[in-house]
């Protein structure tokens, strides 16, 4: 079994495709990924040639570099690693040793010279010998530009800058280069090593060449490429933001993680909300909360029940605690703990809890990420309804056979949908503001894939 097969066969791999025979609802949605996939990796009007990559310099030494290096790495691309914190450094390399040390003892074959391909340094000059270079630390957005500047001086003339955020600012960031057509997005969902997605973000003044190199690399490391409009947080965070913000809300009044989880589960999902959580690291979205507080709508809700979590080093799978435990790194356990955590949050915010059923938490989970994707189309972040359904399937681990969100959105009728999301807003009006889009398509009749 080669690295990749591994990995497709592990959670949230790529699902195989069912027949195209298959009749009845299943076998519609099954077709219409199918087609959606067969679009993505055919954009219309691109002539350019791409540079040829040996070599790809990342920067970052977090989950998302980590996650990529090991994709590089597995698509036979040799990989520079690079941070100046010498510590985050040497765990990412020691994580990297230590799978590539466990693939061997598999029989994955090629996990040794994949090994023999990774360097790490502490200087960005090293990524002189790179054709490509991901900046890869979402954490630190505000570094990006003096990053990219650093780049553009030691690399060739003709290499590829690529961000790995989807909230880059790529006017202030090209502002800053003598050449900002080399620029443009690639963001890998996270885990990038579990998921076979990327959105890719071409700027105003990305070249046809950076946008074919980003293109060929998707399709190398064999994963779906989905264009996003830049600046606008992207497909995938949006969806899985406004999820975990009604999930929150659903945990403070009156349920918990695994009740949540299994609800989504049941449904068809590769995991729930909160162990999707754990596995990225509940650091990630806590920094992404941070940087939005200033822009944050004080009329709706804040749960803080997941920055106590931070606070408290409950940062997931990578420390053994999250929203789950995972004595021993093994599998997740429920935390009676964490009850009482919540319960506590419940009373501070003189909360009156209620028991929710499992239908009641897929139904407001899933019409909130409806909302927001219908949202996303207004918007132009995505060109077409059907990549919102890549996103949510290859990214969200949303359920193959049900043809991605939107898909889905359309079996419900935009109707349905606006009369389930007023009912909400009578309860909150704030947190369920409902989007004009699907205002407009519960009143012309339209489906939502016509919409984008």
């Amino acid at each position: 079994m080669t690295r990749r097969a591994a990995d497709r066969a592990g959670q949230g791999g790529r699902i195989p495709r069912r027949s195209s025979a298959t009749t009845g609802p299943d076998g519609r949605a099954l077709r219409h990924i199918d087609r959606a996939e067969r679009a993505a990796t055919a954009p219309d009007g691109l002539r350019a040639d791409p540079v040829a990559l040996d070599t790809v310099a990342v920067l970052g030494s977090g989950m998302m570099a980590v996650g990529i290096a090991r994709e590089l790495l597995g698509a036979g691309l040799s990989v520079l690693l690079l941070d100046d914190d010498a510590a985050d450094l040497q765990r990412a390399r020691d994580h990297l040793d230590r799978r590539a040390r466990i693939e061997r003892e598999s029989g994955v074959t090629g996990a040794a010279e994949a090994t023999a391909r990774l360097r790490t340094g502490n200087d960005i000059a090293a990524a002189a010998t790179a054709m490509l270079a991901i900046v890869a630390c979402p954490e630190n957005p505000a570094d990006e530009p003096g990053m990219f500047r650093t780049l553009e001086r030691h690399m060739p003339a003709g290499a590829i800058l690529a961000s790995g955020s989807a909230t880059t600012d790529f006017a202030a960031i090209g502002a800053g280069l003598n050449d900002p057509s080399r620029l443009l997005g690639l963001h890998f969902s996270i885990p990038a090593d579990r998921t076979t997605l990327v959105e890719i973000a071409r700027a105003p003044a990305t070249s046809g060449t950076a946008l074919a190199t980003g293109l060929a690399l998707v399709r190398r490391l064999g994963k779906i490429p989905v264009p996003v409009r830049p600046g606008k947080g992207g497909i995938g965070d949006r969806l899985t933001a406004r999820c975990l913000e009604v999930a929150d809300i659903l945990l403070m009044d009156g349920t918990n993680p695994w009740e949540l989880d299994e609800a989504m589960e049941a449904f068809g999902f590769a995991m729930g909300p909160y162990e999707a959580q754990d596995q990225v690291g509940l650091d990630i979205a806590y920094a992404e909360r941070r940087r939005a507080d200033a822009h944050r709508d004080p009329a709706r809700r804040y749960i803080p029940i997941s920055d106590r979590m931070v606070q408290e080093g409950r940062l997931g799978r990578k420390v053994g605690v999250g929203w789950y435990r995972y004595p021993g790194g093994g599998g997740k356990v429920i935390d009676p703990l964490l009850e009482d955590l919540v319960l506590e949050e419940a009373y501070f915010a003189k909360v009156t809890r209620r028991a929710f059923s499992d239908d009641e938490i897929r139904e407001r989970l899933l019409l909130a990420m409806i909302n927001e994707a219908a949202e996303i189309l207004r918007d132009g972040t995505a060109r077409r309804a059907s990549d919102i359904d890549l996103v949510s399937v290859h990214g969200l681990g949303f359920p193959r056979a049900r043809g991605g969100l939107i898909h889905y959105a359309d079996t419900l009728g935009a109707a349905h949908i606006v009369a389930r999301l007023q009912a909400f807003a009578a309860e909150d009006p704030a947190e369920w503001r409902i989007s004009p889009l699907l205002l407009d398509a519960a009143k012309t009749g339209r489906k939502l894939a016509d919409c984008g």
